[in-house]
């Protein structure tokens, strides 16, 4: 399958009159080495300690190309960074992100998949794709959270009228 990405990275490349360079094969390597979500910051560091000389700039450039050539994803996880990951044909899933310490968890929920068919069938549109995420606080990060947030939510829930959003 690796090379089927590789193929259209390629071809995307060359449609740019761009070459695949070797920074630019070894950000692709390593984000499609193993199935995970990773910030720039992470692939400078392990291609670092690879032995690879590369720049930050060149890693940033790289994810940008690999993203609009369409066989990467990309997660905002804050007001400016963003996680990225190998997409695959045929493969489908969406994010839940915690605020709180950044973790991306997968999910495919078929139900979510058939409510959004129907709203396009019933404005005649066609999804070319989409993209889900919600955001919230994770499991592991929750108890803590609440525990200093959770008092304030519930006062400021009572005051609008509206019902809290805390998962317990």
């Amino acid at each position: 399958m690796r090379t089927r990405e590789r193929a259209i990275f390629r071809k995307y490349l060359e449609r740019r009159g761009l070459k695949l360079t070797a920074e630019r094969q070894a950000v692709y390597d390593e984000l499609f080495a193993r199935h995970e979500h990773l910030e720039a910051d992470e692939i400078l560091v392990r291609l670092r300690g690879k032995g690879k000389k590369i720049s930050r700039a060149t890693i940033y450039r790289t994810l940008e190309l690999l993203f609009d050539s369409g066989i990467v994803g990309r997660v905002r996880t804050g007001e400016t960074g963003y996680r990225y990951e190998r997409l695959r044909a045929g493969e489908h899933h969406d994010h839940l992100i915690c605020n709180e310490c950044g973790r991306v968890i997968e999910f495919f929920e078929p139900r979510i998949e058939s409510l959004q068919d129907e709203v396009c069938e019933r404005y005649g549109f066609l999804p070319l794709s989409h993209s889900h995420q919600m955001r919230g606080i994770c499991r592991q990060c929750r108890p803590r959270t609440l525990r200093s947030e959770s008092s304030t939510t519930v006062e400021a829930a009572k005051t609008s009228g509206r019902r809290p959003h805390i998962v317990h």
